[in-house]
């Protein structure tokens, strides 16, 4: 069922473009797309931008494309895009499944980025400066580590595979051992940097903070 109020911009060539709206009733995302890029292009109140690459050149995208607040997915035929390096990516052909994970899964990501801190217990998570801070004392974080907090924060209880869905689904040497190997460095960090061995506890029902 689509969601209307979570809209999605879509620019690229018409051959692209025609192929987005074949599949729009088969989305569960609010697609807009837009077919003339020569005007000036509002993002506002949307929830992520879909570019194809043969129009990552055009001049009217290029405020988009580095704006980081909006999250952006490059649709592509090449076997590899050079720079755009932390921008998403998928290769086509896919298929709408694909489409609508990866779609809904940044739509989420984005939805975790509104505010620019978020306080965990004792602790304050500063996206905008990547630090975890407890009173006098920061640390710094990676985007994953960051993304990874946010999501363990965001539920009570959240699995491996879990983690491995929302955050890594879409790298290719991905697994569970990943999940684990990241938390293992995340903890350790915040233990030598804070004293902290309980900032993130493993229990059967899944990690949580």
């Amino acid at each position: 069922m689509t969601d209307k109020k979570n809209i999605i911009l879509a620019f690229g060539n018409k051959q692209f473009n025609n192929a987005l709206i074949e599949l729009r009733p088969h989305l569960n995302f609010n697609l807009k797309v837009i077919s003339d890029l020569d005007n000036d292009i509002s993002i506002k109140n949307c929830q992520g931008v879909i570019i194809h690459e043969d129009v990552l050149g055009n001049n009217n995208l290029k405020n988009i494309i580095t704006n980081v607040e909006i999250n952006k997915i490059i649709f592509h035929e090449s076997k590899k895009i050079k720079g755009f390096e932390n921008i998403e990516k998928l290769s086509l052909p896919t298929s709408v499944d694909q489409i609508n994970k990866i779609i809904l899964n940044n739509i989420i990501k984005n939805k975790f980025r509104i505010n620019s801190s978020l306080r965990i217990n004792d602790y304050v998570l500063n996206k905008n400066s990547r630090k975890l801070i407890k009173k006098d004392i920061s640390m710094e974080l990676t985007e994953k580590e960051i993304e990874l907090i946010e999501l363990l924060k965001s539920k009570s209880y959240t699995k491996k595979k879990e983690i491995l869905t929302m955050i890594w689904q879409y790298s290719d040497q991905a697994d569970t051992h990943t999940v684990e190997t990241h938390i293992y460095r995340l903890r350790k960090k915040i233990k030598e940097k804070f004293n902290d061995e309980t900032f993130i506890k493993s229990e059967k029902k899944g990690y949580t903070i």
